[in-house]
C-alpha cells in the first residue's frame, strides 16, 4: 500500500482506548478520518456511509458489551458482499491474545491481524506497512 491517506474506525468500548488509537493513528499522518465508536452496532451504521474507493482500517475490540467484536464480524461479513469487504482492512483489538481467540478469528478470513491494547505506533506502522 501507498501513502496514500485512509480512513480509521475505532470500536472500543473503553474511552481511553478510544482516545490513545485516535492520537496513535493521527501522529502517523495516514488519516483522512478517524471516528471512534463504543457500540459497535453504530460502527456498522457508519461504516456504510464511507466512499468505497478509499480503504479503510477497522480496529475493534473483542471483548466489549451487547455486541462483541466476534458478533461485529459475523454482521460485517452478512452485510457486506467479498468485492466490499476487500476494501477494509480488519483488525482485532485485545488486551489479552487468547489461543481460542486466534482460531475463532481465524474463520473470518477478511481479518487481518490481532493487536494489542493499547495500540502503539509501532503496531500500527508494522501493520499499515503490510495492508
Amino acid at each position: 500500500m501507498n501513502a496514500d491517506k485512509m480512513h480509521f474506525v475505532v470500536i472500543d468500548d473503553s474511552k481511553l482506548d478510544c482516545f490513545i488509537a485516535e492520537k496513535v493513528i493521527q501522529n502517523t499522518g495516514r488519516s483522512e478520518s478517524v471516528r471512534s465508536f463504543a457500540v459497535a452496532s453504530e460502527a456498522l451504521d457508519y461504516i456504510k456511509t464511507l466512499p468505497a474507493d478509499k480503504k479503510t482500517i477497522v480496529l475493534v475490540d473483542i471483548q466489549m458489551p451487547v455486541m462483541n467484536g466476534f458478533d461485529f464480524l459475523a454482521e460485517f461479513e452478512k452485510n457486506f458482499p467479498q468485492e466490499q469487504r476487500s476494501n477494509f482492512i480488519v483488525n482485532l483489538l485485545s488486551s489479552s491474545i487468547n489461543e481460542t481467540d486466534q482460531i475463532r478469528a481465524k474463520t473470518f478470513k477478511f481479518v487481518n491481524r490481532f493487536l494489542n491494547k493499547p495500540l502503539t505506533r509501532n503496531a500500527l506502522e508494522n501493520m499499515l506497512a503490510t495492508v
